[in-house]
């Protein structure tokens, strides 16, 4: 086992051990919220040290009783705003919490202290420019809720002995190459996440979807200016595109629960994405978009299912779904969601989102946005189909849109059929590495090709097919992958002559098994059952 699963393992032990009768989604706002109220003590705690090592210090060392002291604090504080966002004092940090919990054995009463500490840090950046992502961070860390424990002293001791455990853990924070940490909380995001049910929708796409997603915007690209997620949920997505190219510049997304918000929030403050490169906000983004000015060069999303929205007729007066003659039904915002994106891509950048089958074929409303996209706007670049059951709390099967403005083969649409490359894992479908790469190459091999702007064909047997508008048009704008990936297995032709010599054979020991029947039962005197 590596040091990554190791960690991963004992920080899911800790949650599962300690969480008593409590489901996995409410434990999940605790102890993901100690696990950074400790990273933000740790990172404060190296920062102030090595400031104060000029001088032979240590945060610890500091006499806060002495004018001294608290010119050193303040020195400490002003540098620690600027480069890390927020501030902590020595007796606020979580070590230091520790040893006053665990007196003797015994936990001592510090609830209330350890509120104050959490009110203090988000305090901390009022008045600065991270004051907003430090907002309400801890809001959800509720440490008076009677699902802790019936009284303060049950709760006060639950959560001591939270901190204890989680005191043991090193985070490996000296280690500026080995993002461990991050790691580790992407994995108990996912943990709990499978533990959610039809919750974990609300926050959570699983790792290797992200990772699809993540990869066919980066196709080609080593940096990107920036990335934006307007359904972010938890972030991961947003900060697994990341990880395909050198570097990303900003980080945008928008998050409408609350909870996730702050979730999102903490992840990319864990994954040390400095505050000033990313700007999470919490609103709807349908209803009220936060970032409409702006463009992005990475475009990624997994919208919730088909939700509802206003579909209010004043939305035909809004510049992202005027242009369509048409809205998105009340009952179904997917291509809400899609028109929302296409009016943030950059010209030069790449979109892909994951949608439910639907939006494929459904007439109406979407079917005349399905239709302006391609004929019109011509910005459908692929469409790929991901197996059933892959994500948590709903078995439908799913679908990739990939868009983008400036298209490398303009007349043509790739499809590809990934439905039946999986494996099954307990009652999930989960992509394999190979599957996810088998989805990447294809696409690439479709980018760099070489198209006659008329060329239809497979590009691998009932897997991938490259069609072009027309024939897109032909099918009314249908994009049924079926219609274009031939994925029909011929039957094995059925002897007829064979079968009828068989049934005759079976017809005939059947009559001998009777009669054999018939003579025992007459030599036991009894009526034959036929």
């Amino acid at each position: 086992m590596t040091e990554k699963q190791k960690l991963n393992q004992k920080l899911w032990d800790i949650a599962n051990n300690l969480r008593g009768k409590m489901g996995a989604d409410e434990f999940r706002d605790y102890i993901l919220g100690f696990i950074f109220y400790k990273y933000l003590s740790e990172k404060m705690l190296r920062y102030a040290n090595k400031i104060l090592a000029p001088d032979n210090m240590t945060y610890h060392s500091i006499n806060l009783n002495t004018k001294p002291g608290q010119q050193y604090l303040e020195a400490v504080k002003e540098n620690a705003i600027d480069d890390l966002g927020y501030f902590l004092e020595p007796g606020e940090l979580f070590s230091t919490m520790v040893m006053r919990g665990n007196g003797n054995g015994k936990a001592k009463f510090i609830l209330d202290d350890l509120q104050k500490v959490l009110i203090d840090i988000e305090q901390s950046t009022m008045g600065t420019d991270s004051e907003e992502d430090f907002e309400n961070l801890f809001e959800d860390l509720d440490l008076d809720s009677s699902k802790l424990g019936k009284t303060p002293e049950d709760r006060n001791e639950i959560i001591v002995k939270v901190m204890e455990k989680l005191d043991e853990v090193d985070f490996e924070l000296d280690n500026p190459e080995n993002d461990v940490l991050g790691d580790a909380y992407e994995y108990l995001i996912g943990q709990f996440a499978s533990g959610a049910g039809k919750k974990a929708g609300e926050f959570y796409t699983p790792q290797e979807v992200s990772s699809v997603l993540a990869k066919l915007v980066t196709v080609g690209k080593e940096r990107l200016k920036n990335v934006y997620d307007p359904t972010c949920g938890s972030g991961s997505l947003l900060l697994r595109v990341a990880r395909e190219v050198d570097e990303v510049g900003e980080y945008f997304g928008q998050e409408s629960n609350p909870t996730t918000y702050n979730l999102c929030r903490m992840n990319m403050i864990m994954h040390d994405v400095h505050y000033s490169r990313f700007d999470i906000k919490n609103e709807d983004t349908l209803e009220r978009p936060q970032h409409i000015d702006k463009k992005f060069e990475a475009v990624v999303a997994n919208p919730p299912f088909s939700a509802k929205w206003s579909s209010d007729p004043l939305k035909m007066n809004d510049d992202r779904f005027s242009a369509y003659g048409k809205l998105a039904p009340k009952s179904r915002a997917d291509f809400a969601f899609v028109q929302h994106m296409i009016h943030q891509l950059d010209d030069n950048g790449t979109m892909a989102c994951v949608l439910p089958h639907g939006v494929l074929f459904r007439s109406g409303g979407e079917g005349t946005i399905r239709e302006h996209i391609i004929k019109e706007l011509n910005y459908l670049d692929a469409v790929i189909g991901l197996p059933a059951n892959i994500f948590f709390g709903t078995s439908i099967p799913t679908c990739v849109l990939v868009l983008r403005k400036q298209r490398t083969h303009s007349e043509h649409v790739l499809f590809i059929d990934a439905s039946e490359h999986y494996e099954k894992v307990s009652t999930q479908h989960k992509l394999r590495p190979e599957d996810i790469s088998k989805i990447i190459e294809t696409y690439k091999e479709y980018v760099s090709g070489n198209w006659d702007s008329e060329y239809t064909g497979e590009l691998e047997e009932k897997y991938s097919y490259i069609t072009n508008r027309d024939e897109i048009a032909e099918n009314d704008y249908n994009l049924n992958i079926p219609r274009y990936v031939d994925t029909f297995e011929e039957e094995e032709v059925v002897d007829l002559q064979a079968v009828a010599q068989e049934l005759k054979a079976l017809d005939n020991n059947i009559q001998k098994t009777d009669e054999a029947i018939a003579n025992y039962c007459k030599e036991l005197g009894i009526e034959a059952p036929f």
